[in-house]
């Protein structure tokens, strides 16, 4: 496997595998939702005028919650009709208030669920008080900037709440004042703090040093400590108005999206008990919040920020924003509480993801978008080919065996970095990981036979491992281990030198939590930075034998491509500038493999001259494993013919026989 693999799963490029798995999934869910957009029936319009004339009549629903026709609010039946049950759970709600409609909007801020009378309230509590607001004009963008002082309850880690009020302009606000009407104010609560896990920093020390400081060491207590749970507020969000929505299936709606409907506060249902209707839709926004920029609240933090954005939001923003925050949190929580999650991460992936969105350029995002795509199927196709390459491959001209052990060994230690090193660490990313390095084992299998053989008397080990040839070597397949043991020797005078500095750099400068783990990161740091190195003995080997016949040019194409897909990632996500340089050392062998390419010309069409490839091979397997099929004419034996018949048949079988032999014996001359 070329060193551009290899790299690819080092710790600093894993940001890069996680961003492009958490693309493909929004890719894959974005096409889902449009495609739901146009095939699926969308949702009823609530009628302008629901025949003013029969003011309680209701179109048949059904138990699947099928379109319904809800009169408007203004027309709503005084009573149910006979025998109809009201339903606590309405199945499906309609809008109160048409688009258009100005609205008064009031935020206070407080520890307790139950709300006093707002004229009792401290006027510090009242944050936000927005009059005239236009629901359903997408022009309307306000911002509200300041700072409020956090509450006792909430520094003694109470949860910080907010009471929203609106209310239809000129219209009472407060519920406990006289001629307050729900049918034109509403009330809800949202919080704006949340309890988190802390993040437990890793103890580490410097391995030279004298015996560690008490506060340095982790003890088997702290190790077993059960999790701290904190918490924290961000003070930024969105407060979005979403208009035009329509009737809803209340019932079947996604749990994101339809936690954020209030249903009319007055009970009333339509005549037939089982619909509703709902206040405008408030989507306070929270999706864009990232956990670095939280702040932890305890005795030390007085006084907060808070900036709000308010604005009108189309709905299937809103459906799609809130349905897949929903889930993101859903996922944390249960990883707080120790239960599996989809992939086995916490979503740290999804928080990098949006980190990259919001200090990204949009142009550079969208191609990165597209390109993930095609990442995903070079992977797949580059798998594809490489497998069948060696499949097909009977001998070992242009392999370096040492390479692919190397590759084996690689990948190993990688895999142990991400156990040691990631705690959350994807399963999908280990489970890629381990097929890597099994297919690397499997090569070595088919390049030779690896024996346990017992070793010579006085030796340390009763048993060793060999490896063994498969057949007598050829010629050219002794020239090809000739190559690369000295592609190797040269390969260790470079490669052996740099890792001891680098060893010897992050022992004496860096911090590390044991000696095991000292030696993996320092293994792995080696394997990254030098990775790319265990192409050049491929590459010399090529250049010995001049030919690049042997090599499987389709996967290593595909795998190559990958490489300039990677080089995308590199400049998109944030990272130094020397690895940004770093990522291009893979682009380099490419073009040197290229240049070979052309330099010795192969026709992948035909055997080559170690006798691969072609496509002979493959319609000569075919034609070996194709199934015997019946004469065609053998039916019409089973008929009784005349003798005439029977004599033309046996003078046919005749002539066939002799013009048989002949085609023999020519054939056997050509040979």
């Amino acid at each position: 496997m070329p060193a551009a693999q290899a790299a690819a799963a080092a710790p600093a490029e894993e940001g890069r595998s996680m961003f492009r798995t958490v693309a493909q999934s929004i890719g894959i869910f974005l096409l889902i939702q449009g495609g739901m957009k146009y095939l699926m029936p969308q949702a009823q319009k609530a009628p302008a005028a629901a025949n003013p004339a029969q003011p309680g009549a209701v179109a048949p629903s059904t138990q699947s919650g099928g379109n319904v026709v809800i009169p408007a609010w203004e027309n709503r039946p005084k009573s149910l009709e006979p025998g109809v049950e009201w339903n606590p759970v309405p199945r499906a709600v309609a809008p109160m208030w048409p688009a258009g409609v100005e609205m008064d909007i009031a935020m206070y801020i407080s520890a307790s669920v139950a709300m006093p009378p707002l004229k009792s309230m401290p006027k510090e509590s009242l944050l936000i008080e927005e009059k005239n607001f236009k629901f359903g004009d997408y022009k309307e963008n306000r911002e509200i900037h300041t700072e409020f002082a956090v509450p006792k309850e909430v520094q003694q880690n109470a949860t910080l709440l907010a009471h929203f009020y609106v209310a239809q302009s000129g219209s009472v606000l407060d519920p406990t004042q006289p001629g307050y009407d729900t049918g034109k104010a509403y009330h809800f609560i949202r919080p704006l703090s949340q309890y988190q896990i802390k993040k437990k920093n890793v103890k580490t020390r410097n391995l030279l040093s004298d015996m560690p400081e008490r506060d340095i060491q982790e003890t088997e207590e702290e190790k077993n400590a059960p999790k701290v749970i904190a918490s924290y507020y961000h003070p930024n969000f969105t407060i979005s108005l979403i208009p035009e929505t329509g009737t809803l299936q209340y019932a079947n709606m996604h749990p994101g999206p339809r936690r954020h409907i209030t249903i009319d506060a007055s009970g009333a249902r339509d005549a037939t008990g089982q619909h509703s209707w709902y206040y405008p839709i408030t989507f306070t926004n929270t999706f864009w919040q990232l956990k670095k920029h939280m702040i932890e609240l305890n005795e030390t933090v007085t006084t907060l920020p808070l900036n709000v954005k308010l604005n009108n939001l189309a709905y299937w923003k809103y459906n799609m924003l809130a349905a897949v925050d929903e889930n993101l949190n859903a996922n944390a929580r249960a990883a707080q509480a120790g239960q599996s999650t989809p992939g086995g991460g916490d979503g740290s992936e999804m928080e990098m993801f949006k980190e990259i969105l919001i200090d990204s350029n949009s142009y550079l995002l969208a191609i990165t978008a597209v390109v993930s795509v095609f990442h995903m199927i070079f992977e797949m196709l580059a798998f594809k080919n490489d497998v069948q390459h060696w499949r097909k491959k009977k001998d070992n001209v242009g392999t370096s065996v040492r390479t692919i052990l190397a590759n084996v060994f690689m990948q190993a230690v990688i895999f142990l970095y991400l156990i040691d090193n990631n705690e959350n660490t994807s399963y999908m990313i280990l489970f890629g990981q381990g097929m890597g390095m099994a297919i690397e084992a499997w090569k070595i299998t088919k390049s030779v036979n690896v024996r346990i053989r017992q070793t010579a008397p006085g030796s340390l080990l009763p048993y060793t491992i060999v490896f063994e040839d498969k057949h007598v070597l050829s010629d050219t397949e002794k020239k090809t281990e000739e190559y690369d043991a000295i592609a190797f020797k040269y390969l260790y005078m470079v490669a052996v030198p740099l890792l001891i500095a680098y060893a010897i750099y992050s022992l004496m400068y860096e911090t590390h939590k044991s000696w095991y783990s000292f030696i993996i990161t320092t293994l792995v740091g080696s394997v990254y930075a030098y990775g790319f190195l265990m192409m050049v003995p491929a590459l010399y080997i090529n250049y010995r034998l001049q030919s690049v016949a042997h090599m499987p040019g389709r996967a290593m194409t595909y795998k190559f491509l990958n490489t300039f897909i990677d080089d995308l990632f590199a400049f998109t996500i944030k990272m130094p500038t020397l690895h940004r340089l770093a990522t291009l050392r893979d682009d380099v062998i490419f073009f040197v493999y290229l240049f070979q390419t052309w330099k010795y010309k192969v026709d992948y069409n035909r055997v080559n001259e170690f006798g691969q490839g072609g496509d002979d091979e493959e319609v000569e397997e075919k034609d070996a494993n194709k199934p015997l099929a019946a004469h065609p004419d053998g039916d019409k034996s089973l008929k009784v013919p005349d003798a005439g018949k029977v004599e033309k048949i046996e003078n046919e079988k005749a002539q066939a026989t002799a013009t048989g032999s002949q085609k023999k014996g020519g054939a056997t001359k050509r040979k």
